[in-house]
């Protein structure tokens, strides 16, 4: 009962006590139970308003707040304003008048000491609207000589001193506008004004009695439209704007972080206004304290300018180096992200434009601000300022009922009409009698709601009733026509002059495309390098960005980067516009994109989840964008200490892909290979050799990475052996191999062979003993993905892996290969799906290309190999002697060839046999005598008679005679 029996200064709200004594009293069973709320809320009311430092209560992007301040600053003009807004971001409120609202004040840190690395990086944002008191307050002290504006909250350092982990992220937004919530990304977002029940049964009650779906529409309905519309004055607005903010405080959780962070601010807040009031001695009479209405009805020790000046302590910033700009926001960027119903932020806006053209009050907007319409510079009269300690003005408020204004209804007619326009555009078979249905559904609903008028909320309710009906015939449905009609999804755009460094060297590298390249969309850039030779440095911008930024901002059309080529012609879709803050936040990084990418790889190859395969993409990301050896080369040395590192091979594939890539791309750029990857060839061959044998052995290496660390053995030996690698450590660690595996086992097989140690035939042997095995027969498939993983290593076994699928279907019954093709089909797609094409190609090549002649084809593994030692028929050629003579030119050479000089005899003696012949030429007989092997001579006791003799030469020599026969028949 104390607080009603003091009567320090509080007369002026006696009649409001005492009607919340009677309220109390009759609503409970005694005037104890209510007393700490609704008499504490007086208390709270009158406490503010007698503040000397004048408080000026406001609700984040509220209309009827931003006209209130509009009109007090013109009727007070104070020297200066404070501002709840983080202190550290005062430096870039001049560049607003550079951008076109809504955008947002952006703290950033992409380096953190002092918290833990995970939360890297920090972000926080402060969006700003035309429609805000507090872009009012900016414009106004900014564009008013003499007039000082000074952020008073806490630092974007104390944000995350203060807040919690779970309290700092914000779920993500199921909207129709989620795509342009992440303008904001994953930011903390600081909220000037904050004013919502922390109550929820508050909440759901005020929502279910109040009759509507959401907070954004009560507070359209009972604060927005009674405040907005011009017969409520200063002292009405603070007192109504006080008193809801004592509500909702009185009934918050009485624990927690956020309340403790809530009264940290306060704190905070009044004293940086004492400290600048004791520094300047300016007066608080001259001043203006820009706050929510939650921090506006403060109990904390510290507030106004009287309160305790020792009882807090601001702690001391992090380490954090913070970096600050502007960036583009957008109404669904900040509904998502404060939470607010789809659309809200819009309808605040048409309502901001509806209260000025009624109120014809002059808004202050900044000079040059980009996106403001033009007004007249003309100052309306100047009221007498108001007495900060007035009376009750809010006994006669609540108790005033609403009237319907005519110009409601006029602008009813017109949005019912619009709606209708705008359907029918969209594919809506609606009619005038749609247009007028909507109007009275609108009227209907909101005498249903106990409303004086129809709101948006309930236009939008009736247009969704009466037109959309059973379904929707375009991409849009008629909620969200509404949206578009009451002004739509503005975005801010940040102009080039308020842009950090990087994001207007970026703009200015590519003038040369002659793009609008600032405005939102897609638009497409052609170059040709040929005949614009200048193009190309374009190109370079372009593919950087591709690599820096997300998704969507630079795609290629036409033309690829890889490593040694280079397009003539590219083709872009490009949407910087789009996606402007991240440029922006780009520009935090560094003063060019060169500098943030080298620092970006430098990361990733330092940091410490890097691999081999994460190093070796620096490297090869190195060489196609920034051209330079020196980075290459460093980083290629330290792929060389990752790789000794490793004791896993799971990037063996990546590793295998980059290492080959990078290998091939040096030997036809460079005269010499560099030292770095002679070093990486040679340490990774003794590393995977001794990592073989565990790797076959260990259940967690997958088939794929064995086979990818023999393709490195393979692939790679001949430079490693000719670097002084050794051939005989690859023989032993395949010798140590003992698999359980079935397809690990295959892929050893495969091994062996690319060794030598197993021959092809052997192979077959071994695969034919598991078709033949019944047990073997279900695991079959898993050997068929070891011999297809075994094409990386050894693609020169492709038509043995042919050959193992193509005996499997034809010597398996239907019974045993019906219920095995599934698990084949699936294990070949899941393990080496890439791989199928070598296979496809060797199985064209074997099998017959015509359906026709598969029936009499023989496959190549069953034809019989000829013998190359046996002779055919020998009536299937002619004899010796008669195919020398036949081919003399033939004869000739080849006697040139043995050394020998003896003529032919005359043309018209007859042929001579085989044995004559060997007769009439002995220096050949004994020239290829010598060839095959052949060491019985002729015999000297002969003669010259047997010299002569055919008969006797071949008796003598019967080996030597055969010989030669069987060589010219072959021949």
């Amino acid at each position: 009962m104390s607080g009603l029996q003091e009567s320090t200064q509080g007369t002026s709200f006696a009649a409001l006590r005492g009607q919340l004594w009677e309220a109390a009293a009759a609503f409970a069973d005694g005037p104890d139970a209510l007393e700490g709320i609704l008499l504490g809320m007086v208390d709270d009311v009158d406490r503010a308003v007698r503040e000397p430092l004048e408080i000026f209560p406001v609700c984040h992007h509220s209309p009827a707040s931003a006209l209130a301040m509009a009109r007090r600053l013109r009727e007070k003009q104070p020297k200066v304003v404070y501002l709840e807004l983080c202190e550290d971001m005062a430096p870039l409120l001049t560049e607003l008048r550079n951008c076109r609202l809504p955008v947002a004040v952006q703290a950033f840190a992409g380096d953190v000491d002092g918290f833990p690395q995970e939360w890297a990086p920090l972000s926080v944002v402060a969006p700003i609207t035309e429609a805000s008191a507090e872009y009012q307050a900016i414009a106004y002290a900014l564009d008013t000589p003499g007039v000082e504006l000074v952020l008073v909250d806490r630092s974007s350092d104390h944000v995350f001193q203060w807040d919690s982990r779970s309290e700092q992220h914000k779920e993500e937004s199921d909207s129709p506008q989620e795509a342009e919530a992440a303008l904001h990304g994953e930011a903390v977002g600081v909220e000037i004004g904050d004013l919502r029940p922390r109550f929820a049964e508050l909440e759901e009650h005020l929502l279910r009695h109040g009759r509507v779906r959401h907070w954004s529409e009560w507070w359209h309905q009972y604060v927005e439209v009674p405040l907005g519309d011009g017969t409520a004055g200063h002292d009405t607005y603070r007192q109504v704007m006080f008193l809801i903010g004592s509500l909702f405080r009185r009934l918050a959780p009485g624990d927690g972080d956020r309340l403790r962070v809530d009264e940290d601010r306060e704190r905070y807040m009044w004293t940086r206004m004492r400290e600048h009031l004791a520094a300047t001695g300016t007066d608080p009479e001259d001043c203006l304290y820009v706050c929510g209405a939650f921090h506006a009805a403060s109990r904390v020790p510290e507030f106004g300018v009287h309160g305790s000046t020792d009882t807090f302590t601001i702690p001391p910033r992090t380490a954090t180096v913070w970096q600050y700009g502007l960036i583009p926001s957008s109404h669904a960027a900040i509904e998502a992200q404060f939470g607010l119903a789809a659309g809200s932020v819009s309808i605040a806006a048409t309502q901001w434009a509806k209260n000025l053209k009624r109120t014809r009050v002059e808004p202050y907007r900044l000079q040059g601000q980009a996106g403001a319409r033009r007004t007249g510079r003309k100052k309306a009269a100047v009221a007498a300022p108001q007495s900060p300690h007035a009376g009750d003005m809010l006994s006669g408020f609540l108790r005033r009922p609403p009237v319907l204004d005519p110009l409601d209804e006029a602008e009813l007619l017109g949005w019912s009409v619009e709606i209708v326009r705008a359907a029918r555009r969209n594919g809506y078979l609606a009619s005038t009698a749609d247009a007028i249905a909507v109007f009275e559904t609108s009227i209907l609903l909101a005498g249903m709601r106990d409303r004086a008028r129809p709101t948006p909320y309930d236009f939008q309710d009736a247009a969704v009733t009466c037109i959309e009906k059973d379904r929707v015939p375009g991409r849009r449905d008629v909620r969200r026509l509404v949206d578009i009609m009451m002004g739509g999804d503005r975005i801010g755009q940040v102009g080039y002059e308020a842009l950090p460094p990087l994001a207007r060297d970026v703009y200015d590298r590519l003038e040369p495309l002659g793009l609008k390249l600032r405005q939102r969309g897609v638009q497409r850039a052609l170059l040709d390098m040929t005949s614009r030779p200048e193009l190309e440095a374009c190109s370079d911008v372009l593919w950087m960005l591709r690599r820096l930024m997300p998704h969507g901002t630079a795609r290629p059309i036409m033309g690829e980067r890889r490593l040694g080529e280079r397009s003539i012609q590219e083709s872009w879709d490009l949407a910087l516009g789009t996606h402007q803050r991240a440029l922006i936040e780009l520009g935090y990084e560094g003063v060019s994109i060169e500098q943030v990418l080298e620092q970006r790889l430098r990361r990733d190859a330092y940091g410490p989840q890097a691999t081999t395969a994460t190093v070796l993409a620096a490297v090869e990301d190195t060489l196609l964008y920034l051209r330079g050896r020196r980075l290459a080369d460093e980083l290629g040395t330290h792929a060389l200490k990752v790789l000794t590192a490793e004791r896993s091979v799971d990037g063996a594939p990546e590793v295998l892909r980059r290492a080959r890539a990078l290998l091939a791309y040096y030997r036809t750029t460079e005269p010499v290979l560099p030292a770095w990857i002679e070093s990486f060839v040679k340490t990774g061959y003794a590393h995977y050799c001794t990592l073989l044998p565990t790797a076959f052995r260990d259940e967690d290496a997958t088939v794929g990475q064995v086979a990818a660390m023999l393709g490195f053995l393979f692939s790679m030996e001949s430079l490693a052996l000719s670097l002084g690698c050794d051939r005989t450590q690859l023989e032993l660690a395949v010798a140590q191999s003992h698999p359980d595996d079935p397809a690990k086992t295959a892929l050893l097989w495969a091994a062996q062979v690319q060794l030598g140690t197993l021959s092809r035939t052997e192979l077959r042997a071994r695969c034919a003993e598991l078709l033949d095995n019944p047990l073997v027969v279900p695991a079959y498939p898993r050997y068929l993905t070891g011999f297809m993983h075994a094409l990386e290593p050894v693609p020169g076994l492709a038509d043995v892996v042919v050959e193992a699928v193509s005996n499997a279907f034809g010597r398996l019954p239907d019974t045993v290969l019906l219920p095995w093709l599934p698990l084949l089909i699936t294990t070949l797609r899941k393990g080496a799906a890439d791989l199928a094409p070598l296979l496809i190609r060797e199985a064209g090549r074997i099998f017959p290309a015509r359906l026709a002649a598969l029936d009499t084809w023989v496959p190549p593994w069953r034809a019989p190999e000829p013998d190359p030692f046996v002779t055919g028929p020998v009536t299937a050629v002619p004899r010796g002697a008669a195919l020398l003579t036949a081919h003399p030119a033939t004869c000739d050479a080849v006697a040139d060839l043995l050394g020998c000089d003896d003529g032919w005899t005359r043309h018209d003696a007859p042929a001579p046999s085989g044995a004559g012949l060997l007769a009439a030429h002995p220096a050949v007989c004994d020239a290829v005598a010598g060839l095959l092997g052949c060491d019985d001579g002729w015999a000297a006791a002969a003669g010259p008679s047997s010299r002569s003799g055919g008969t006797a030469l071949t008796a003598r020599h019967p080996e030597t005679a055969r010989a030669l026969e069987s060589l010219l028949i072959s021949t």
